[in-house]
Order: C-alpha cells, then sequence, then structure tokens
C-alpha cells in the first residue's frame, strides 16, 4: 500500500526575534523537503524543555536567523527521505527527532532533521515516551556516567524537582550512588519524597547553606552538577570540600554562575561546563548505540517523564507560558494533531 501524497503546507510556531514568548507567531509554511542524508518527519509530540525557553530568549548557546521554528527534539515517523541509504532505511520508521543547530526545530507538523539525528524508536517506547527520550534521558545517563568514571559515591544535584533531576535521583539511587537533591520550595521537597528521594535540601531555607556544608563535609561529596547558576553554583563552591568540582548544566536563573576566587585558588576547587551535544561527539558509533538502547530500555522507570499537558501548535504562547509558570508538575507537550 502507497503512503498518502505530503501536503503542500504545514502548520507551525515561528519564532520572529529573541524576546521570548511574546515573539512566538503560529502560520503556515511549505513542508520542507529532505536534501540528500536528511529525513522527513511528520512530528507527534514535541516537549517544551529549559534549553527551549533559553532559546526563545537568545540565551542558548545556538543562536539561528529568525524568523525560526524552535523546538529542540521530538518524535514522529519518517515519511520522506533525501537520496541516500540510510534515510530510505528510515522511511516509515518512528523515530526520536532532533532539530539541527541550523535550521528549523520541531515545533511544527513537520520537520527535517539529519539521518544521524533521526533515531529509531524501539517497539516498547509509544511515541509520547519518544518526543521526551533524547535530551533528558541522555543527560541523565551523561552525567551519572561522569559520576561514576570519577570516583564519586555521593553527588549534589540543583533543580533537582524539575523531569531532569527526578530522572537523575532515581538513575543515580539505580546505580548506587547517594543523591543530594537541592530544591527551592518546601512543596518541592515532598513532591521529591514522594517519588522516592532520600536526601533533599530547600533552598529557601534560613540554615540551607550551613546544611549542604555540613552534609558535603560529612559525606564528602566532592561533585556537584548545577543546572541553576547564578548564586547556587557559590553556595555549592563554598560548600563542598577542597579539590571539588562544580559541572554546569543550565542556567535556569537566567545570571551568570558566581564563584569565590578564593576557593579555586587555595582550594583548587574547579568549575566547568557540561553540553549533551558535546559529550555525544566524543563518542563512537557503537557508544552511541549502546547508551540509545540503555535509555529506551529505562524509559518506563529511571528514566521515565510525567505529562502534565498536551497542547495543539495553534495554543503555542499558551503552552509556553503554561510551562514557564509550572516547571516541576510535569512535562507540556505540543502534540500537533491534538
Amino acid at each position: 500500500m502507497s503512503s498518502p501524497p505530503l501536503p503542500d503546507q504545514m502548520t507551525a510556531i515561528v519564532l520572529d526575534s529573541y524576546s521570548g514568548v511574546a515573539a512566538l507567531r503560529v502560520e503556515q509554511r511549505p513542508v520542507p523537503k529532505p536534501k540528500k542524508n536528511e529525513v522527513l518527519v511528520r512530528v507527534a509530540a514535541s516537549p517544551i524543555n529549559p534549553s527551549d525557553l533559553a532559546f526563545l530568549e537568545g540565551l542558548y548557546g545556538i543562536e539561528k536567523k529568525t524568523p525560526t521554528i524552535p523546538g529542540f527534539e521530538g518524535s514522529g515517523t519518517v515519511v520522506a527521505a533525501g537520496n541516500a541509504f540510510m534515510g530510505r532505511y528510515l522511511i516509515g520508521k518512528r523515530v526520536a527527532c532532533i532539530g539541527r543547530e541550523r535550521g528549523d526545530g520541531v515545533w511544527a507538523e513537520y520537520m527535517v532533521t539529519s539521518t544521524k539525528y533521526a533515531l529509531p524508536l524501539a517497539d516498547s517506547v509509544d511515541l509520547v515516551q519518544g518526543a521526551m527520550s533524547v535530551i533528558n534521558p541522555l543527560t541523565a545517563i551523561a552525567l551519572i556516567s561522569m559520576a561514576k568514571q570519577a570516583g564519586q559515591t555521593a553527588i549534589i544535584n540543583t533543580a533537582a524537582a524539575s523531569a531532569l533531576g527526578q530522572m537523575i535521583d532515581r538513575l543515580g539511587r539505580s546505580e548506587g550512588l547517594r543523591v543530594v537533591n537541592i530544591v527551592r520550595r518546601e512543596a518541592q521537597v515532598e513532591i521529591l519524597k514522594r517519588v522516592g528521594a532520600q536526601l533533599v535540601l530547600d533552598s529557601s531555607e534560613t540554615k540551607f547553606e550551613q546544611n549542604l556544608k555540613e552534609i558535603c563535609q560529612q559525606q564528602q561529596i566532592r561533585l556537584a552538577f548545577d543546572a541553576v547558576a547564578g548564586s547556587m553554583t557559590l553556595h555549592l563552591i563554598e560548600a563542598l570540600p577542597p579539590k571539588s568540582k562544580v559541572t554546569i548544566y543550565g542556567g535556569l536563573s537566567f545570571e551568570a554562575a558566581q564563584a569565590n576566587p578564593g576557593q579555586l585558588i587555595f582550594q583548587e576547587k574547579t568549575v566547568d561546563g557540561f553540553w549533551l551535544t558535546a559529550w555525544l561527539a566524543q563518542k563512537s558509533l557503537i557508544q552511541k548505540m549502546l547508551i540509545w538502547r540503555k535509555a529506551q530500555k529505562m524509559l518506563k522507570n529511571e528514566l521515565k517523564t510525567e505529562i502534565r499537558a498536551k497542547y495543539p501548535l495553534e495554543d503555542a504562547k499558551k503552552a509556553v507560558i503554561d510551562y514557564q509558570e509550572h516547571m516541576t508538575g510535569g512535562k507540556v507537550l505540543f502534540v500537533p494533531d491534538l
């Protein structure tokens, strides 16, 4: 049976300038055509991630020429391909898809991406979970593997009530690591404890800095993963014992990371950054395949993502505002066919 013909036009969310949600609009655009080593994906779902919010504000490491279609990840079915073997092999397959560093993203009915950014999904993974199977799950796997390779038995993680934060806690505990979770309000402490987190600190408490330092010294924690930056980085550096490291993997505060020079100079503490794309680029093809296989096996348990709301593309601004105001209550998804 032949596939139905592709439409000429599609609905897409467009960002006109790097000024946040106000610069979003919805329009009809021509369905893009894949070139060699590219595929066309009919999008099933795409989440809103913190990296997407940063991109909308022009605060992400990648900036594209506007107007552009945002959205870093999603899922769907490959419906067309350029003239190359891998593209033809992927036609008809369900995939997780990643937006290219150059070109439009996933918040549309159709998107074109490189064949290397279209990852076949296992039969056990549905398209909704598949839409969220790349950025957060692979980041959690990367950070936990980095901690284990460094010989750590305990770590700190900030923004721990987020979808990614909860993944890091579950995966860390399953692999024998003690995870100290930092959240920013009391209600988030209860959220994490209900899902099994054992060590949770509330940064809004008056004794937060003292409690953080005590637990770091008692357990000799020498590695912290920071998704917040700003003053949180400073608190972590000052709490950790000498020869420790803070790895920044997000900037939810939208502020520059702070550090005490004396801590860096005289106590040999360090601050570095993590970007999933760069981490994966260091892996061989076989290593990437094994990591992807591991992630898919864990999507129902350690790397599961809770979903709070689904929106059609036409409700772009409403969906982004909803996610901005309730970032720890579960993921918000765009579902073009909703």
